[in-house]
């Protein structure tokens, strides 16, 4: 295959005070981040000037984990921030051209709410939102919501896979121009260009219609973020951009062949689905300084907050009965993220790590792609894994807000462009112009022509 031409797509993933496990605690951060709008609202801002696609919010309905000790040490336990919608709501008056992508979970919501919330977002928005489709993974999520333990990994993923079935049609209840609003003929909407769903599934039975317009994009940018067998799958049938991790050139391009690969059986191009890893860049102006950034964060990570880490995503073992200094034993099934335990496990074999090793070696991105070097370095791998079919993007994780987003639009941005493989401006007004993805047709409105 030949190389590929082209300019990939940014998205901004802005997690409060930064992704480093360590980041509230670093000079430079909004300590107060998670409930400090102004902050959001700067951050915002400055990645929509840079032509970010997006800003993206994870998410979770439960604090992780009930170790009070470990919870008060660490920032990233979603101890104390906003709910996303919320917050996306506010700064879609704030902002004008950049995508707002939220997570909404498909294990503890209903289809019709999730459904109302993000056309009302698109509404809001002037066609700018993205919802990031997740099975929540968390047993402390499901003890909020009346059950004692959590949904099987795979009955999760089914669930889901009838949630977005769902959605997608609530958000086809209107044609795109069933309200004439007409005063003088006293005609609010057409009736005939009204639909109702009458949807009785396997976990779902939901009449409809949606009571939203229909939205400026047709359907709000679905967004994946599942990496498992299952996870893909949902990916290649129902999503648009793909949030994933993977650490080597190989294994990213594996990934993207096999995803792509998949949505010829549900009638989709491969064009109908952007891949964009997460990457977490530390920049300086030579290697040393970068490198002197990073250790300067990695000094502060408190070893319980470290070993927590890795013991909640290599599925919750207690990692703390092992020796620090000694291998990671070999660990049961998770019912947690079977992919990122996975990848977790095979850093750890790959690189002979140990415990200690390898909560250090993932603090800062997690497991995603991390990257420590001059933005001239760090734009030579970005360009590498797009021009050799690992990724369409980057889902952008910088270790510190705000400083760290501000080193890569200033250092990373420039030398993209100067490369040919960032835009300048934006292409259109919706996420979905900018993504280059196409806007659906009203799945009613095709099938009358169909018929036709």
């Amino acid at each position: 295959m030949a190389k590929r031409e082209g300019q990939l797509k940014l998205g901004a993933f802005i997690y409060p005070a930064g992704h480093h496990i360590a980041a509230w605690r670093h000079p430079d951060a909004q300590a107060d981040a998670g409930i400090n709008f102004k902050h959001y609202v700067a951050l915002a801002q400055a990645a929509e000037a840079a032509k970010f696609d997006l800003i993206f919010f994870a998410d979770g309905v439960g604090t992780r984990g009930d170790n009070v000790e470990v919870l008060s040490r660490t920032a990233h336990s979603y101890v104390a921030q906003f709910e996303p919608l919320t917050l996306l709501s506010a700064l879609s008056a704030v902002t004008d051209h950049i995508g707002l992508v939220g997570t909404a979970s498909t294990s503890f919501n209903e289809p019709y709410h999730i459904a109302r919330k993000f056309a009302s977002l698109d509404h809001l928005s002037n066609g700018r939102a993205g919802w990031n489709l997740v099975t929540s993974a968390s047993e402390f999520e499901a003890r909020n919501f009346n059950r004692d333990s959590h949904f099987e990994h795979q009955e999760r993923y089914e669930r889901a896979s009838e949630f977005a079935e769902v959605v997608t049609g609530l958000w086809d209840s209107f044609e795109d121009d069933a309200f004439p609003r007409d005063k003088e003929s006293g005609r609010f909407f057409e009736p005939e260009k009204r639909h109702v769903l009458h949807h009785k599934g396997r976990f779902f039975q939901v009449q409809g219609p949606l009571n939203v317009a229909r939205s400026p994009q047709g359907h709000p940018v679905i967004v994946q973020a599942g990496s498992s067998e299952a996870g893909k799958e949902l990916a290649a049938k129902a999503g648009e951009v793909v949030f994933t991790a993977q650490q080597t050139l190989d294994e990213a391009k594996d990934f993207y062949a096999d995803v792509k690969g998949r949505l010829a059986k549900y009638g989709r191009d491969r064009d109908d689905l952007k891949i964009m890893p997460g990457v977490f860049p530390v920049i300086g102006r030579t290697e040393a300084e970068a490198q002197a950034k990073f250790e300067e964060l990695q000094a502060l990570i408190h070893p319980t907050v470290g070993l927590s880490l890795i013991s909640g995503a290599t599925g919750g073992l207690d990692l703390s009965l092992y020796p620090l200094d000694g291998p990671i034993p070999d660990l049961p099934e998770t019912n947690s993220s079977k992919s990122r335990q996975q990848l977790f496990i095979d850093l750890a074999r790959r690189e002979n790590l140990s415990i200690r090793q390898l909560y250090l070696r993932v603090a800062g991105a997690r497991g995603h792609w991390q990257l420590v070097g001059t933005p001239e370095q760090i734009a030579d791998q970005l360009e590498e894994r797009f021009v050799e079919y690992g990724a369409d993007g980057y889902n952008i994780m910088p270790p510190v807000f705000p400083t760290g987003l501000q080193d890569f639009i200033e250092g990373v941005i420039p030398e993209l462009r100067r490369r040919g493989l960032f835009r300048s401006d934006y292409e259109g007004r919706t996420l979905r112009e900018n993504l280059g993805l196409r806007r659906p047709a009203n799945r009613h409105v095709q099938s009358a022509k169909a018929a036709e």
